[in-house]
């Protein structure tokens, strides 16, 4: 079996020593010219010699001359160099392109309470991307990844969906909440999870991960009182008196700190959660979702 193109023609390297003692006329001049050594440059040219079976340059106190052999080398060598330069140009022009845009799926707590900030500092390194996002639940952000719609997704569930790859980025942690004219806001022990689970509540949709979590806590007997598709929906109901929520604890500082709802307290129930970064099986992020991912794992934001 023959060799491989890459053992029988010389690397871009050497064609471009080559190149440039062509036009100069000088193994000395070229070498400097590309920032290298003159015993390097003896040593390659010899080497690309010895790996073609040719003499290619005929060295004298005088400079160097190209052999007849050498000078045709050096013809189909500018034509493989032109081609190498316009393949660079080619690859620098998709990534111009994938670097101009960023899709980000978030699940909507990440969207509207951790997103924004890690996408300001995004700006500071890439004030040329521009960003679309796309916010709903964990279920919605692997459906656009795996459609190609997005470049990079972060879910809140307890589980990866199936065709992800994901890296924890955080934590959080599910708090019951009401409004302070609640029964519930009197109480003087815990909830535990036969109550909570007996109880109508103010629910995230099913595909969501804050209702995923819930669910794996209560064993599947979560009873929604209302089911909303929104965090801020949820919230505002819960202000409003209409009854229990669950909700992360990330979404809830000013509503808790106004005394606009309370915290009641649970016992026997694991409601903390990972939140992950997720991408396509196999398609590590590259470019502006590189540089996102990093920042969120950085703790920036």
């Amino acid at each position: 079996m023959a060799a491989s193109l890459a053992h029988r023609v010389p690397d871009l390297g050497a064609l471009e020593l080559l190149l440039a003692v062509a036009r100069l006329g000088s193994l000395g001049g070229a070498a400097r010219e590309l920032g290298i050594t003159q015993p390097a440059a003896s040593s390659r040219i010899r080497s690309m010699e010895r790996q073609l079976g040719l003499a290619l340059v005929d060295r004298s106190p005088r400079g160097s001359r190209l052999t007849d052999a050498g000078a045709l080398v050096t013809d189909w060598a500018r034509r493989v160099v032109e081609a190498a330069e316009a393949f660079d140009a080619g690859t620098q022009a998709l990534r111009d392109r994938r670097d101009s845009r960023l899709r980000v799926a978030a699940s909507m707590t990440i969207a509207e309470y951790l997103l924004p900030g890690w996408l300001i500092a995004l700006r500071a390194h890439r004030p040329d991307t521009a960003v679309s996002l796309l916010a709903g639940n964990s279920a919605m952000v692997a459906e656009r990844l795996l459609a190609g719609e997005a470049d990079l997704g972060f879910v809140e569930g307890l589980t990866v969906p199936a065709g992800l790859d994901s890296v924890v980025i955080a934590h959080d942690r599910l708090i019951v909440v009401t409004a302070p004219a609640h029964p519930w806001a009197r109480r003087r022990r815990p909830l535990d999870a036969a109550e909570l689970a007996s109880t109508p509540l103010i629910l995230r949709e099913k595909g969501s991960g804050t209702r995923q979590v819930l669910d794996a806590a209560l064993g599947g007997l979560a009873r929604p009182l209302i089911e909303l598709s929104s965090t801020t929906a949820v919230k505002a109901s819960a202000v409003s008196g209409a009854g229990p929520a669950v909700l992360s604890e990330l979404a809830v500082g000013d509503e808790l700190s106004l005394r606009r709802l309370v915290t009641i307290p649970v016992e026997g129930m694991a409601l903390r959660r990972d939140l992950r970064a997720v991408w396509p099986t196999g398609h590590r992020p590259a470019g502006p979702a590189r540089d996102l991912l990093s920042l969120t794992r950085s703790g920036t934001g």
